[in-house]
């Protein structure tokens, strides 16, 4: 069974900072990419960060020289550095992995809340 559990979400001002981090618990699996997602109210998820097994990472524009994705292999953690925050990145953070574990998969997190206040 696996599971992912996130935290580091919460309320910061315009220009603040905060750091989410993800763990994959359970055995027997190879994470092959890791990445977070957002989604704002009334608004699609979409693609925040993406890092793969190899260490390539992939940002929104909307994020690229703010944000900063970081994998932990041996402790299957994911973390994603938030500065320069703006009201426009609140919303419901998701972690995502990809993995094969008996077949290839997807797994997400139970979302974290980001809120940036003006």
């Amino acid at each position: 069974q696996v599971q992912l559990v996130e935290s580091g979400g919460g309320l910061v001002q315009t220009g603040g900072s905060l750091r989410l981090s993800c763990t994959a618990s359970g055995s027997g699996f190879s994470i092959n990419a890791l990445g977070w997602y957002r989604q704002a109210p009334g608004k699609q998820r979409e693609l925040v960060a993406q890092i793969t097994s190899g260490g390539s990472t992939n940002y929104a524009d909307s994020v690229k020289g703010r944000f900063t994705i970081s994998r932990d292999n041996d402790k299957n953690t994911v973390s994603l550095q938030m500065n320069s925050l703006k009201p426009e990145d609140s919303g419901v953070y998701y972690c995502n992995v990809r993995m094969y574990y008996g077949a290839y998969r997807t797994y997400w997190g139970q979302g974290t809340q980001v809120t940036v206040s003006s």
